[in-house]
């Protein structure tokens, strides 16, 4: 079913009901990036990232968390990114709802506390899937760096989830990256963001 599309989200929940299926864990992994400038980037397709990214996560959060929370177990696992930590010149709108996934995903873990339901937020960094080529990002600094396997992120969120982690950065490099913006102004932050996403030659 494709989320980017308004109201998708209650269709699918919906149509679990209806075949009888009960969800245990929840995993949002659907989203998807843009690399360039705001201004210049498509304006539909901004809008079905901010859709995807955020909005359908929320919305399936709010239709499988209250049945989790009666049954006093389950688990659910937004995918965020270590984008999630600064600004990110060139890609502004992707990593400001990663923002908003870690954020979110953070607090209803609190809400959630005492219930029996988990709630994990995955961050990984550069990862050896298609987002890269989609997302125009594949030749960066980022991505040159080395990217981990998505075999490694997946155990890394599997794990974290299991453990009742609140929030996990995948990979001890993306960990170190990540909480080290914490010690710069927020504007050094995104200058530093948009060099990594800049192409190598850029």
């Amino acid at each position: 079913m494709d989320l980017t599309e308004p109201g998708a989200a209650e269709r699918l929940y919906r149509e679990l009901q209806a075949d009888g299926v009960q969800v245990e864990t929840l995993v949002n992994n659907a989203g998807f990036g843009l690399r360039g400038p705001f201004v210049e980037l498509d304006a539909a397709r901004q809008t079905q990232m901010l859709q995807l990214n955020a909005v359908a996560l929320t919305e399936l959060c709010r239709l499988f968390a209250p049945e989790m929370a009666r049954r006093g177990r389950g688990g659910i696992l937004n995918i965020a990114s270590t984008a999630a930590f600064q600004p990110g010149p060139l890609m502004a709108v992707y990593c400001a709802t990663k923002a908003y996934v870690s954020s979110f995903s953070v607090a209803l873990g609190e809400e959630l506390s005492g219930t029996g339901v988990r709630v994990t937020c995955l961050c990984p960094g550069a990862t050896a899937t298609a987002f890269g080529d989609a997302a125009g990002v594949s030749k960066s600094r980022l991505f040159r760096a080395g990217a981990m396997s998505s075999m490694r992120v997946a155990e890394a969120g599997f794990e974290a989830l299991h453990a009742g982690t609140r929030l996990k950065i995948a990979g001890f490099k993306n960990w170190v990256l990540a909480l080290s913006v914490r010690f710069a102004p927020i504007w050094l932050a995104a200058k530093l963001s948009r060099r990594f996403l800049e192409d190598e030659a850029g």
